[in-house]
């Protein structure tokens, strides 16, 4: 089972970790999967610089928690997910976007798996 939950975190890591590198070397490839269009001057660089910040982020820490094998490491991730999540439908609920249940629903496994992840792993001390 542990080894399961391993390869589950690893995955998630290694994914945010390539959209992050997208966002930073072909942002115009990565954008309309978030339902994005790339702005320019100042616009530009901080859908750049904030996207590939987002998720190199949420890459690295993942990614330190398995291979420190200290799972404190992934609460940041859970929080950064779990607050776009909710970012996301409280855009939906105030600001008339359309509520985005392909991009929240990820946010929630994935928030889930580092969650079960942290309780289940063993810590090195």
């Amino acid at each position: 089972m542990n080894t399961a939950i391993r390869l589950l975190v690893l995955l998630c890591g290694i994914l945010f970790l390539i959209t992050g590198l997208r966002w930073l070397l072909a942002p115009a490839g990565v954008a309309p999967e978030f339902g994005l269009t790339l702005g320019s001057g100042v616009g530009l660089s901080s859908q750049v610089g904030d996207m590939s910040a987002f998720f190199l982020t949420l890459g690295v820490c993942i990614l330190m928690g398995l291979t420190r094998q200290r799972p404190v490491w992934f609460y940041s991730p859970m929080i950064l997910l779990s607050l776009t999540a909710v970012g996301r439908i409280v855009a939906w609920l105030l600001h008339d976007a359309a509520l985005a249940v392909n991009l929240i629903a990820p946010e929630v496994i994935v928030t889930l798996i580092l969650l079960i992840a942290a309780r289940r792993l063993p810590a090195r001390v």
